[in-house]
């Protein structure tokens, strides 16, 4: 650490931790600090924070579509700053989505919907300022040990970064793929479909070997590829806005006034061991492909329901049920990193569009991030500590304020939302071919969610086609046109037999139910 202390840059400590090789615990929390608690950063973790406490406050809009709203912003940041913004509006929402659950009995979020059960309970009952005070401190200290057990998981993933070559990255991206049928909530089928339109679309451009056109009709500014941000933009928030505009506004918002925002000893002696409870399970849900948060968040719930020696009062406004809960989706938000920055696997919408991001930045996320660039992989990481002690800050003392804005009607709201994706869409690269695609995608978007098709699968299609494409490309030519190559390296053995395993699952399960549907239906035809 004396060493450390003579490094005044964070290019200098960067280059003196990583040209060691090994980071132990303390030298990656000076290089995680010195990154994080930089001035312009630390701007753009309270900025994001603060703007994902008032979508997650705001029901309707969701983390996706305001990520995908600021995406153009964030190209004019640094690759860390970027995703340090986006972060921060991820699980910033986290909190802001238990606001609108504990107050007017409506989720901000979809992993706050659990905490409706107690929450708006203890509201009637005249303890909304404990329930919001445990929801905040919950989740502060979910994310602290969140962030612990991502330095303790992640330089695990590091250790194998050295030995992927093209055949590996082929395999990790198939394996990707069959995340999909995890990720999305109905039919597999549906998923691999959009996630095949994805990879279709991902070859519209120059080919990246011979330069010839495909699929651009001569026109000039589909020859780059088509804009990821345009697509983003039309898929979750242009169609965000014509979904709500069909959506009746009914918002009653508790009247009762909020006093006594800290916990009692009692409260917090109910909550210490179901926020633990609920930081680890959340963490370790949140690494599992397809474990998003509201499993996360729910899990919890039965779990503290099922220890409890009074089960039969949660549902009734226990504070328990508020506290596991909502440090499970917290811890959840952060565990998704890990698969995200260690090998570039996407496990939701959110977190497909976070890796668009980093993409979008030149910045392949994968098993090298965290060896080529340690200072962002690191200063991410510490970010998130950092951004949960803003929120902690920002929670407890303006409860009242995020209230005021749950009254904004969304009429207001709405037509807002649409000029600023158009004025996004548009200032990317002054092309208002992108402003087409992304209202042409907007108008599908709003299709594929009336039928049930998602649109997460088509953006990870979209963001990793092309990497697909040059790593498949790749792989041939090492093992001369062999398919082999991908089955006698063992890293790349081992996703491949993962993939079969999670494409397998499913159709063992429709087997199953068709098994079962058919020996009831000739049981009923009995006379």
């Amino acid at each position: 650490m004396k060493q450390l202390a003579s490094i005044t840059s964070v290019r200098s400590v960067r280059w003196h931790l990583v040209a060691k090789g090994k980071m132990n615990f303390s030298e990656i929390a000076a290089l995680g600090l010195s990154v994080s608690l930089q001035p312009v950063n630390l701007l753009y973790a309270f900025g994001g924070v603060l703007i994902g406490t008032v979508v997650g406050v705001l029901p309707g809009l969701g983390p996706a579509a305001t990520l995908s709203l600021l995406l153009p912003i964030s190209f004019q940041m640094t690759p860390t700053g970027a995703i340090i913004l986006l972060a921060g509006i991820y699980y910033g929402c986290m909190y802001g989505g238990s606001t609108t659950s504990i107050l007017i009995n409506v989720p901000g979020e979809a992993a706050s919907v659990v905490t409706c059960l107690d929450g708006y309970q203890m509201a009637l009952q005249g303890r909304a300022g404990p329930a919001l005070g445990i929801a905040a401190i919950g989740s502060f200290i979910a994310g602290t040990v969140g962030t612990l057990l991502v330095m303790l998981v992640s330089p695990l993933l590091a250790n194998v970064a050295l030995r992927f070559g093209p055949p590996e990255f082929t395999s990790l991206i198939i394996m990707s793929f069959m995340v999909l049928t995890y990720i999305v909530k109905g039919s597999m089928v549906k998923g691999l479909m959009m996630a095949s339109i994805g990879v279709f679309l991902s070859t519209v451009g120059l080919d990246p070997v011979s330069g010839s056109n495909r699929f651009t009709y001569n026109i000039l500014e589909l020859m780059d590829g088509i804009g990821f941000p345009a697509v983003i933009m039309g898929l979750f928030g242009i169609s965000e806005v014509l979904i709500n505009l069909e959506a009746s506004e009914t918002r009653n918002i508790l009247r009762t006034k909020i006093k006594n925002i800290v916990p009692t000893i009692k409260d917090l002696k109910s909550s210490v061991a179901p926020i633990f409870r609920g930081s680890i399970l959340g963490f370790f849900i949140g690494i599992i492909p397809g474990g998003g948060t509201v499993l996360a968040s729910f899990m919890s719930y039965g779990i503290e329901k099922k220890v409890s020696k009074n089960p039969d009062k949660f549902g009734t406004g226990v504070i328990e049920g508020v506290a596991g809960p909502e440090a499970a989706n917290n811890a959840a938000a952060i565990g998704h990193m890990v698969p995200l920055l260690s090998l570039g696997i996407p496990t939701s919408p959110v977190i497909a569009i976070l890796l668009g991001a980093l993409m979008m930045h030149g910045i392949d996320p994968g098993p090298m991030l965290m060896v080529k660039h340690a200072d962002l992989f690191w200063g991410v990481i510490f970010s998130m500590y950092v951004g949960n002690v803003m929120l902690l800050m920002l929670n407890l003392p303006l409860v009242g304020l995020w209230v005021q804005f749950l009254r904004i009607p969304y009429s207001m709201l709405f037509p807002l939302i649409l000029l600023f994706c158009l004025i996004g869409a548009y200032s990317i690269a002054n092309s208002v071919v992108d402003v087409f695609i992304m209202l042409l995608f907007g108008v599908l978007g709003y299709l594929f969610r009336k039928t049930d098709y998602e649109g997460a699968p088509l953006i990870l299609g979209l963001v990793l086609g092309s990497i697909f494409e040059n790593a498949f490309r790749q792989s041939l030519m090492l093992s001369d046109g062999s398919f082999l190559i991908f089955f006698y390296r063992p890293i790349s053995l081992l996703f491949i037999v993962i993939a079969i395993i999670l494409l397998v699952i499913p159709i063992i399960g429709w087997f199953k139910k068709g098994t079962s549907s058919a020996q009831g239906t000739s049981f009923r035809m009995r006379p």
